[in-house]
Order: structure tokens, then C-alpha cells, then sequence
């Protein structure tokens, strides 16, 4: 008698917060299917990418495509091109697609064309801002996806008033199953405290990598101006295409001060044991206001606008843009509020994912 053909899963990621993302699910896909996962290439610095794969576990991709930077519709293009190649190749039961990237969108493009069914993991998340790529990468993903993930309820809301009502899940935000077992395993902040000279809630940890704040001269410029004027030390991990647009600005020198501390990228144990024992958590990431909003760290958020609205509704997380005067303000009013509802789930989103996926591959 020939033997069942066991099920083939292929998760699609390509930058550091789906690398996060994919180490529960990875772990819990594995018990039960065959899990092949592509690495896009889309991050592909070490701090960025490979590292991550060491630091959380994760086997190696079985194909990495090297795709690299470029301009949206260039990179998202070359990601659909070779994406198509190892799906026919493949031939998977399911797709899964993580977060808002362009490795995200290329994925459910290719899965729509070659009609495999498609998963999004963090469905629903919406900004409402159509000059994000991520929120066009969003909504496109949804609209072709048959399984939805969604990690809150006001997600599953979204879909709902974009006409979309079947294969809708809640399961809860499946970075905070990565960060609950990362945050349980020993500290190495005393580590950084040492060679960073700084003490616990007494320092700032600052991210800045989406592109309506990189790209924008005026936006970055802003942003430096207001953050070196801060009264107490401020650590930032450098995303490359950041530094890069830094540089082309003029503005390493101004940058500079005795309380900005420019480093490269962390890996994610220490980035999340920095974030911990911060004062606060100043970016532009959504990755990193969940973070900071489960480890309990007022986040001031550098955009006009967050998918992540609980975290302001409960007073964790002021959204200030990029005007010095609303930062400055910001800074001198951090508190760490009383009310804290655990919002994104208990921790155990990729069991509830891989009962879903159960279902539906029957």
C-alpha cells in the first residue's frame, strides 16, 4: 500500500519581523507537515537577516533567493519572478505569507497566479494610511488570501468591513509567542549595561526604518533635531538603509551627541533585553510598539498613525510624527500607565494557527 503523502507547507519571508514571526509557527508546523521556507533576500545583511536565523532557531532556508534592495515595484518583481519558479517546483498545499512587506505581497501574487491557497499571518492590521507601502501590501494580501490570522478582534473587524468574512481567524499575535520565550531565557543586559554605560530605566532605545521617514530630507532631519536634544541617553541600532540615507543627507555629524548612540543592528535576545529595562522606546516599528507594549515600556511612536491601536487606547503608546516640538513634549511626559490588558493574545497563536491550518487541509 503506498504511503500517504505527507502534507507540504511553504512559509514566504524575507525581513527580520517575519523571521520572528516564523520561529513559533516553524517549531509548530513541524510536528505535523513538511515546512519548506523560502528566504526572499529581501533584508540581506547579516544583522539583519542570517543572524536571525542562529539566533531563533530556525533551520536554514531551503531556498534563499538574493533578491536584495531596489525600488518597490523592481524588487517586488524579481521576489514574483523567481517565487513562481520554486512554487511550481514545490508544488505546496498551502502558502503562508507574513506581516506587510514586499516579500509579502510578491508571495500572495504568486499564489493567486498559480492558485494555491494562501495563508496571512497578522491579517486585518490596517493604518488607513495609502501612503505606506505596507498598508497597500496589506490590503492586497488579504484580498487574495483563503485563511486570515488575525491577531486581535479589531482586526478581524477590518475584513469584515472590506467584505471579507470567510476563513477569518482570531488567534493573537503570534510575535509575542517569540518574545514570551525569549524574554524567560537569562538576561544579557548586563552585558550591554556595561559596555553601553547605562543603568536600567534610564535610557531611550530608538529605531528608525520605514521609508516615509528615511526618505523624506525633511522628515529625518526633523527627527534628528528633536532626539539629540533629549536629557538622557538615547541607544540606536542603525538599520542599514537608515545610516544610508544619513549619510546622503548630511546629517552622521548632527547625529552625533553625547546622548545619541549610534550602533549597528542587535541580534533579537539582546534587542529585546535592551528594550526591557528601557525608560522608553522611540520608532517607527509595529514590530517594536507590541514589544515594548508587552514588556511593559512606554513607546513613543514616531508616525501620525498605528495598526497597533490598543496600545494607545491603554496610554502605552503616543504617536507624535516627526515635529521636534510634539517629540520634545513627549519625552518630558513619559509615564508607565496602570492599565494593561494583554491585548495580542496569551503567547500560544501558532498552536491555535496549526489547528486552523488542520482544519482546512483535511
Amino acid at each position: 500500500m503506498q504511503k500517504k503523502r505527507l502534507k507540504k507547507i511553504l512559509s514566504i519571508v524575507g525581513a527580520r519581523p517575519q523571521f520572528i514571526k516564523l520561529g513559533p509557527l516553524d517549531r509548530a508546523l513541524k510536528k505535523r507537515y513538511r515546512h519548506v521556507i523560502v528566504h526572499t533576500g529581501q533584508h540581506y545583511d547579516f544583522l539583519m537577516s542570517r543572524v536571525f536565523f542562529k539566533d531563533l532557531g530556525l533551520p536554514k532556508p531551503k531556498y534563499d533567493l538574493g533578491i536584495g534592495s531596489g525600488d518597490h515595484g523592481e524588487q517586488t518583481g524579481k521576489m514574483l519572478i523567481r517565487l513562481e519558479t520554486v512554487l511550481k517546483k514545490e508544488e505546496p498545499d498551502l502558502i503562508i505569507v507574513y506581516g506587510d512587506t514586499n516579500s509579502t505581497l510578491a508571495g500572495a501574487l504568486a499564489a493567486a497566479k498559480l492558485r494555491i491557497p494562501l495563508a496571512h499571518v497578522e491579517g486585518g492590521m490596517r493604518s488607513f494610511n495609502w501612503e505606506m507601502p505596507e498598508e497597500v501590501n496589506r490590503v492586497t494580501t488579504d484580498h487574495v488570501a483563503a485563511i486570515h490570522f488575525c491577531p486581535t478582534l479589531a482586526a478581524a473587524r477590518n475584513l469584515r468591513r472590506e467584505g471579507i468574512n470567510a476563513g477569518v481567524h482570531i488567534v493573537g499575535d503570534i510575535m509575542i509567542d517569540a518574545l514570551r520565550d525569549t524574554a524567560q531565557s537569562p538576561s544579557v543586559f548586563p552585558k550591554m549595561q556595561k559596555g553601553f554605560g547605562i543603568h536600567k530605566r534610564s535610557y531611550g532605545v530608538l529605531t528608525i526604518h520605514r521609508a516615509g521617514n528615511t526618505d523624506d530630507r525633511d522628515k529625518l532631519t526633523n527627527l534628528v533635531l528633536a532626539l539629540r536634544k533629549a536629557d538622557f541617553p538615547i541607544i540606536f541600532p542603525v538599520h542599514p538603509r537608515t545610516r544610508k540615507m544619513l549619510r546622503k543627507f548630511g546629517l552622521m555629524n548632527k547625529i552625533r551627541s553625547n546622548q545619541l548612540h549610534l550602533i549597528e543592528p542587535l541580534d533579537y535576545k539582546s534587542m529585546v533585553d535592551l528594550v526591557r529595562e528601557a525608560k522608553v522606546i522611540l520608532t517607527d516599528s509595529g514590530g517594536l510598539q507590541k514589544e515594548a507594549y508587552f514588556l511593559f515600556v512606554p513607546c513613543i511612536t514616531l508616525r501620525e498613525e498605528t495598526e497597533w491601536t490598543e496600545t494607545v487606547q491603554e496610554g502605552w503608546n503616543t504617536l507624535v510624527g516627526t515635529d521636534p516640538r510634539t517629540i520634545s513634549k513627549a519625552l518630558k511626559n513619559i509615564r508607565r500607565p496602570i492599565v494593561h490588558r494583554n491585548s495580542y493574545g496569551d503567547g500560544r497563536a501558532a498552536e491555535k494557527i496549526v489547528r486552523v491550518i488542520i482544519k482546512c487541509l483535511r
